[in-house]
């Protein structure tokens, strides 16, 4: 993705069809990201409505008239006018705390389609739960599951339960986005779920509805999630031996997007298999939750960032930029790759290597290493695939404010979420007297 010579004939980003090319410089949808950038400032995140539309789009046709609940997993970007949307789309939500609760109450959510995973819930967040009558909790321990009676119990609910099952497979991602293997700390080892499952059908104020799996995030393949359900299947039919009779099963989220040269899984393969697999075992009377949220805004928001210095070594050249890994953390949390593409691409010489790093004070802060780009100080650039796990990892290290959100929804815009200030970073805090 280096820049063109020809701005005549720029290619279009792959992928990203809400962002392109029109006269030589970078469009979202109706707006030229230039302008985006001149007013408000950079680092400056940038997302699309209608790329969010389209990925939805994309599951809604791929379930057709079956009995399917989308969560929306809202870790990846839980900005409130992003909630918003999705609520108004009609999605559920797949939640890991009561801040996340609140976000989604507060954007007009409805609670009645929210399940709620994570491996710590606390005793106050479960009673905050029950209250506002959540679909499912994601079991995800014994220990968690005993906890849960409790404070149903005292509180006077029902608990509707799902265990949350390790299937002990293999995503084929990143360690660090892996969660379905033994080693990872989430879910129930599949060998002693079904006694955890007769544990939970003896416990008071809980009341078993479901099965949840998720395996792991940024998959691009289906055998995986495959693998997984005939575990889960097995797992159903032993549990029907002992009267437990699930109601849904929660295949979790986990889908791809490209960010380099990946072929995403589009939702339609992936589901078309499940519904034949279900069918074939004769289970299609169950609901099935799914819980995507990379797949759904990953590919619909950049980050923009203005290069500060360019500083060319005997061994690297740097081209520093105003944004750092406290703004995107993926690259030095994960390695990751993000396209990086100057916003106003440069015909007048030629493109040469770059390492695009951050203004923080570590060496991990960087952004992308070895691009071919012609750039010079004072040019914006747009890093690419920034709508998930962008701002919503994003810090205050180094004392950093925390950058500005814009949706562009054709040639309008609106401001989700305004750059922060010095007084914000020091709200809460006192000094000594």
């Amino acid at each position: 993705m280096s820049s063109p010579s020809d701005l005549q004939n720029l290619p279009q980003p792959a992928g990203f069809p809400h962002f392109h090319f029109v006269s030589g410089e970078l469009h979202v949808e109706s707006l030229a990201l230039s302008t985006l950038a001149k007013q408000y400032g950079t680092p400056l995140y940038v997302y699309s409505r209608a790329a969010i539309g389209q990925a939805w789009q994309s599951y809604v046709n791929a379930i057709g008239s079956r009995r399917v609940l989308v969560c929306y997993g809202m870790k990846a970007n839980s900005n409130l006018a992003i909630l918003q949307e999705f609520a108004r789309l009609g999605s559920g939500f797949d939640i890991v705390s009561d801040g996340e609760l609140a976000r989604v109450l507060k954007a007009g959510g409805d609670a009645g389609k929210v399940v709620f995973s994570g491996v710590g819930k606390q005793a106050w967040e479960m009673e905050q739960a029950l209250a506002a009558g959540v679909k499912c909790f994601n079991v995800e321990s014994v220990a968690e599951l005993h906890r849960l009676s409790d404070v149903a119990s005292r509180m006077g609910r029902l608990a509707p339960v799902s265990l949350r099952v390790n299937p002990d497979v293999d995503a084929q991602t990143h360690p660090y986005i892996s969660t379905g293997l033994k080693e990872n700390k989430f879910g129930i080892a599949i060998e002693t779920a079904s006694e955890a499952y007769q544990l939970a059908k003896s416990l008071p104020g809980v009341e078993v509805v479901g099965l949840d799996c998720h395996i792991g995030s940024q998959i691009t393949e289906v055998s995986p999630y495959l693998d997984a359900l005939d575990k889960l299947i097995a797992l159903i039919k032993e549990l029907s031996g002992h009267g437990i009779h699930i109601k849904h099963l929660d295949l979790g989220g986990g889908l791809g997007i490209r960010y380099d040269d990946e072929t995403p899984l589009d939702p339609s393969i992936l589901l078309n298999k499940v519904f034949a697999r279900l069918d074939s075992f004769g289970l299609t009377h169950l609901e099935l939750v799914l819980e995507p949220g990379r797949s759904l805004v990953g590919n619909a928001g950049v980050l923009l960032t203005e290069v500060q210095f360019l500083k060319p070594t005997a061994d690297r050249s740097f081209a520093i930029v105003d944004a750092g890994m406290n703004d995107l953390m993926r690259p030095a949390l994960y390695e990751a790759w993000h396209g990086v593409l100057p916003v106003r691409p440069r015909s007048d010489f030629a493109p040469t290597q770059w390492d695009v790093v951050g203004p923080v004070c570590e060496s991990a802060d960087w952004l992308a290493k070895g691009r071919m780009l012609a750039i010079e100080q004072g040019d914006v650039l747009a890093i690419e695939s920034a709508g998930a796990y962008g701002f919503v990892m994003a810090g205050n290290y180094n004392s950093r404010p925390k950058a500005a959100e814009i949706l562009v929804d054709g040639v309008e815009h609106h401001v989700i979420r305004e750059r922060e200030t010095f007084e914000d970073l020091v709200r809460g805090e006192h000094l000594l007297r």
